[in-house]
């Protein structure tokens, strides 16, 4: 078998360089360079090798579109509106969501989606979409389960309305959209689509910018179950007993029963989750492995989406599913993915970019003897000629399983009750959590009654009131019973209720499923499950694609933590062990040497209720504006150089004529800007410099002492030529900045950079008043705000702050928590992390965010930001310049109390700088 010692290879950020490829030859894995090729792969024909390398299946479609997309982004987004442009550039701004950016995943998604609305069409020339079987356009996103698509999905909604809002007569966007979700979990995991939602993602993942969030709540989003599409015909309604005979619902009552307010609009757009539910019949026989319930479910998902087009039409249809194909009679439904598929993240991308858990095959030696000879057995255990024959009959639950599937529950639940134990060290709250997927509901009881009756030596996992079993009927069950007000028992709804909170709160502390850790289902886990607690997997069924491999796994993949390791910029491996099923479809981790860890629990940061009174609030300010004094002067001795490198401007581009959408690199020609900067003089970008400048600073200045805007001009003309012809900029290599042609055209291409620089330095030197503009949308945020989230790091207690813990980067800041929870002079304190806390700023030129270590609230009353900082860099100096103006700004407006700052230099300090505070 393969070797792979660190599985991660890619930055979750960044376009996947490298992927792992398996040489069947070898038996080993092998790091090839480059993307994985969009595809997937099947069972190769009558294969009984455990190792199966599979067939590969390209989705020609996807891998023609990216290409495509790569280098539409690189030209700048083309053909794009204003607002497309504004998003865009908001959601790949690393500066802004330095807490939690997009992953590259999500943003190729977005780019796709509206590369294919919005690019020019000479960029789409041979590019087309297949038909679906309806009269409207589905274009679909596959996305790995836990890659993030919900997120994709508020992006769309965001990009759709926002410009149907800008501009109501472009026809290409709609502010309409109805969300069909495939199960009552999904729906209501959902609810954070909808921007009137307290917890939107828009607020919480900074999906809107700033100021547009009102504009957002102009659309109209409605998520609704697949239940909702149902109607009842002629037919159905004939054989009622009922003495109510009315007849069937039009298409304008139908529409107005499923969509309500925006039955009246016109061209909304759907967005299917979990589309690989919706599918189109093709041909009238029956469908092989395909039930009945799958089938009408199907066939009610898509004639009630074409009954709506025909009455109010439908733009388009965006589907979304981790495995989007449909089933088809006379093949093996798992090689018929959609058509319209236009971009592919699939599970092996999310595994190498550590955006899932890493799947591990894992034997315990301690178990039982020679158990490196059973290790091919439970690769794919199903396979296996006694498993298999013993597993498709009918059976009773008290049959007894075969010894070689005991023996692998043996195995995997030693290493469950290990993870356990080391679980319960470590105080963790609830239990990790092994998962069945079984082939039939026989299996499934069979497999309950074994640990029910304790038939395996792993007393802890065999607590009757911590298993879970439960099938796909059930879970369909229960949402019919919930779906439907009014038909059944109250009874019945309150069972069926019961039973779907235990399956979506397994791992969830204080909830109904908290303490559950055996977990047994049928076939499948329902869509929107998404335990990250689940640390084991035991798959019992068939496997034939790869399609089916994430089905069953990705139900047990989702991180818990998404933190980069600062040393190699990736993320930090979580981990999920498995038997029985086949990661030859799969790249997993090698299970060879000494037994690895269990992965260890992750802690929840969260506020706390109970420690409410010590809830810290602050301004949430965009910027401080600064008014100056009608004179301008600047200190230039006081001014530091700024750094250019000329390694960062482009110089030298060459230029191709293109034929049919592709270059004709027969005909290159090269514009050297070098050789054209003669053009430039020296007076002209001084000029033009002054000119930008005074367009930023014309509304800051103080004119109510008799001066003219030309006045101002004529100042700002001299400054900049100061600026300028001085030694205070610094071009490297050095032959640039010698050179006078060379030069001038480095000023003139930097311009943007040095105007920000210049009009930083005049707004620290002549700043009469200082004004802060806030967050209109949300203009002061507190710790309640606070969003949970996971972490393996260290942490301490935090007894004085409304957060549960304090997260410890180092041994400094946890000497300073202590002394922050145990100081007299301290009445609450809060660290920085994911709280929000931010101060932009500008250093050389460029935009910047600083987020300052705590937040400090003394005795008496004055609220102190407090920096951990030895060393102080030159960008350091300048935000913590530019933090002492956000306070200045703060004071001056009123109404926040006092606020002040302090740098501790280093540890011990801080107690000193609270005494001192305390006593001001």
């Amino acid at each position: 078998m393969s070797m792979i010692q660190e599985l991660i290879i890619n930055s979750p950020y960044e376009e996947p360089s490298k992927h792992w490829s398996y040489d069947h030859q070898s038996r080993k894995f092998l790091r090839a360079k480059g993307r994985r090729s969009a595809g997937f792969l099947i069972a190769s024909k009558d294969s009984k090798e455990f190792d199966d390398p599979g067939i590969f299946k390209e989705i020609k479609l996807v891998n023609r579109i990216r290409k495509r997309v790569a280098d539409w982004r690189n030209n700048g987004y083309s053909g794009t509106t204003a607002i497309t442009k504004h998003l865009l550039a908001h959601w790949t701004d690393a500066q802004y969501y330095e807490d939690r950016r997009f992953f590259f995943c999500q943003i190729e998604a977005i780019e796709t989606l509206i590369w294919w609305t919005e690019a020019p069409e000479e960029l789409k020339v041979g590019i087309e979409i297949p038909e679906n079987g309806s009269p409207f356009e589905r274009i679909c996103s596959k996305m790995a389960t836990g890659t993030g698509k919900t997120i994709v999905m508020a992006m769309l909604i965001a990009w759709n309305v926002l410009n149907k809002v800008t501009n109501p007569r472009d026809r290409r966007f709609s502010k309409n959209i109805f969300v069909v979700a495939p199960g009552l979990t999904v729906r209501k995991r959902l609810s954070v689509i909808d921007p009137n939602n307290k917890s939107n993602y828009y607020i919480q993942f900074k999906i809107v910018p700033n100021g547009m969030l009102d504009r957002l709540r102009q659309g109209k989003i409605i998520v609704k179950n697949w239940h909702v599409l149902s109607w009842e015909t002629e037919d159905k309604i004939q054989k009622k007993r009922s003495v109510d005979k009315r007849g069937a619902l039009s298409d304008t009552a139908y529409t107005r029963h499923v969509l309500g307010d925006i039955s009246s609009t016109n061209r909304i757009l759907v967005i299917n989750d979990e589309a690989h539910h919706a599918w189109n019949r093709t041909d009238n026989q029956n469908i092989r492995g395909i039930s009945k319930k799958q089938e009408e479910k199907a066939t009610i998902w898509v004639a009630g989406l074409d009954r709506i087009h025909r009455k109010i039409g439908i733009l388009k249809c965006y589907d979304f599913s981790a495995t989007p194909f449909r089933p088809s009679g006379g093949k093996s439904s798992e090689e018929n993915l959609f058509e319209w598929i236009i971009s592919d993240f699939g599970l092996n991308d999310a595994i190498e970019s550590g955006l899932v858990k890493t799947p591990r095959v894992v034997v315990r030696d301690d178990s039982l003897p020679n158990v490196s000879s059973y290790k091919p057995k439970f690769y794919h255990i199903f396979n296996e000629a006694e498993i298999k024959s013993d597993l498709t009959r009918k059976a009773n639950p008290e049959e007894v399983l075969p010894d070689l599937l005991r023996n692998a529950y043996e195995i995997l639940g030693a290493d469950w009750a290990f993870t356990k134990k080391s679980w319960e060290s470590s105080n963790y709250p609830t239990p990790p959590v092994m998962i069945t997927v079984a082939n039939r509901v026989e299996t499934a009881a069979r497999v309950r009654h074994m640990f029910e009756r304790q038939q395996i030596n792993v007393s802890s996992l065999c607590e009757k009131d911590k298993i879970l079993h439960i099938d796909s009927s059930q879970l369909d069950k229960a949402e019919e019973e919930e779906a439907s007000p009014g038909r059944t028992s109250k009874k019945k709804k309150f069972m069926a209720e019961e039973l779907r909170e235990k399956v979506d709160t397994v791992g969830k502390i204080g909830l109904a499923g908290e303490q559950i850790q055996n977990v047994i289902s049928v076939n499948m886990l329902s869509e929107g499950w998404d335990a990250k607690t689940v640390t084991h997997i035991m798959g019992l069924r068939a496997f034939e694609s790869q399609l089916l491999c994430e089905q069953v796994v990705g139900r047990g993949l989702r991180r818990t933590s998404y933190e980069i390791n600062p040393k190699t910029g990736l993320f930090e491996s979580e981990y999920v062990n498995v038997f029985g099923v086949p990661f030859t479809f799969l790249p997993h981790e090698s299970s060879d040497g000494p037994p690895p860890a269990p992965t260890p629990p992750k802690i929840e940061i969260k506020p706390i209720e109970e420690k409410s009174r010590y809830e810290m609030s602050y301004p949430n300010i965009i910027r401080v504006e600064h008014f100056l004094r009608p004179v301008l002067k600047v200190d230039w001795n006081r001014v530091s150089p700024m750094k250019i490198d000329v390694s960062e401007v482009t110089k030298i581009v060459d230029i191709a004529p293109t034929i049919d959408g592709k270059p004709d690199i027969t005909r290159i020609k090269k514009i050297d800007l070098i050789q054209l900067s003669k053009e430039n003089r020296l007076q002209k970008i001084i000029f033009e410099m002054a000119k930008d400048a005074l367009f930023n600073l014309k509304d800051k200045w103080s004119k109510n002492e008799g001066y003219s805007e030309a006045y101002l001009v004529a100042q700002l003309v001299k400054l900049t030529e100061e600026f300028i012809t001085s030694d205070l900029i610094e071009i490297f290599p050095e032959q640039f900045q010698q050179d006078d042609r060379s030069r001038k055209l480095i000023l003139a291409l930097k311009r943007s950079s040095i105007i920000n620089h210049f009009i930083s330095l005049i707004e620290f030197h002549c700043t009469k008043k200082l004004e802060p503009i806030f967050d209109m949308e949300n203009p002061i945020s507190s710790t309640s705000d606070m969003q949970p989230w996971s972490t393996g790091k260290k942490y301490t207690s935090a007894n004085k702050c409304h957060i549960n813990f304090c997260v410890l980067d180092s041994t400094w800041e946890k000497s300073d928590s202590y002394h922050l929870d145990t100081s007299k002079f301290v009445y609450s304190w809060v660290k920085n992390d994911h709280l929000g806390f931010v101060i932009n700023y500008l250093f050389k030129g460029q935009h910047h965010r600083y987020y300052p270590d705590f937040l400090v609230k003394l005795k008496n009353g004055i609220t102190l930001v407090i920096e951990t900082k030895g060393k102080e860099t030159e960008k350091d100096k300048v935000k913590h310049k530019y933090l002492k103006q956000w306070i200045e700004a703060v004071n001056s407006y009123g109404g926040f109390g006092k606020w002040d700052m302090a740098i501790t230099r280093r540890p011990g300090e801080i107690l000193n700088i609270l005494k001192h505070f305390s006593q001001a």
